[in-house]
């Protein structure tokens, strides 16, 4: 009898163990709570209004149709049995030989519930749905604000300068640009303002040294108001006090902590 592999989750991880073992003498159970992979670090773009979900989510049946060692549950993770190695979940429980957990990560709040109840992470495509219906539904409250909920309104501020956060303020700054003076020719653009809180030194703080320069000057020649070594402390859904004291004005609080 072939020995049981379990791997739960679909993401990255999950995705490269199970096509690296496909081929092997075991019997391949891949369990995740959606039907479909998706490719994360275009979900900015899906934010943005760039791409549609549909083009970075992939079937993971149709990824693995062609291996008949591997079997796709669409079933969420209640617990795990160790000493008797079972998986239990909403669909069933899974017997396993050996186990792979790569479930992945949600954002980290840091225990701050307002910023669970305020900001908008980005770590799904749910999630980044939810970030552009806000974003365009933004520019659509600008339209008839009073003069005073304006500043609020036209401010975004990402959270975050790693590469999500880099690749999110660039595309907002070239939203900015670009793409939004033709969809609102009545509105005033130079009141939109993108700021980028980093709590580090750099931007891209993990990767080289010219990368972080490289994205520093993309992000200013765009526009971008860079906050390096800053951190957020509190947020009430409208304005952002960070730790110096300083306060910022912004109904959009865009969170990119993993």
């Amino acid at each position: 009898m072939k020995k049981k592999i379990v791997i739960l989750g679909a993401g990255f991880a999950g995705l490269q163990v199970a096509r690296n073992i496909c081929n092997s003498n075991y019997e391949i159970i891949l369990i995740d709570q959606h039907n479909f992979h998706q490719f994360q670090p275009l979900l900015y773009q899906v934010a943005t209004a760039r791409l549609e979900p549909s083009a970075i989510s992939f079937p993971l049946r149709k990824v693995f149709q062609r291996e008949k060692n591997i079997h796709v549950r669409i079933a969420k993770m209640k617990s795990i049995d160790l000493l008797h190695q079972k998986v239990m979940t909403d669909a069933g429980n899974f017997d396993y030989d050996y186990l792979v957990i790569a479930t992945g990560c949600r954002s980290n709040f840091f225990g701050n519930k307002h910023f669970e109840q305020y900001s908008f992470p980005m770590k799904s495509v749910d999630e980044a749905i939810t970030l552009r219906n806000r974003i365009l539904l933004n520019f659509e409250d600008a339209l008839s604000a009073p003069e005073e909920q304006l500043e609020e309104i036209m401010n975004i501020v990402v959270v975050g300068g790693g590469p999500t956060g880099v690749e999110l303020a660039g595309s907002l700054a070239e939203m900015k640009k670009y793409v939004l003076p033709k969809d609102y020719p009545d509105m005033d653009f130079s009141r939109l303002k993108i700021f980028l809180v980093e709590g580090m030194a750099n931007t891209l703080q993990n990767m080289s040294t010219a990368s972080q320069q490289k994205s520093k000057e993309y992000l200013q020649k765009l526009g971008v108001t860079l906050m390096m070594q800053t951190q957020v402390q509190e947020y009430d859904g409208k304005t952002i006090i960070l730790k110096d004291g300083k306060t910022i004005k912004s109904r959009n609080m865009i969170g990119q902590q993993a």
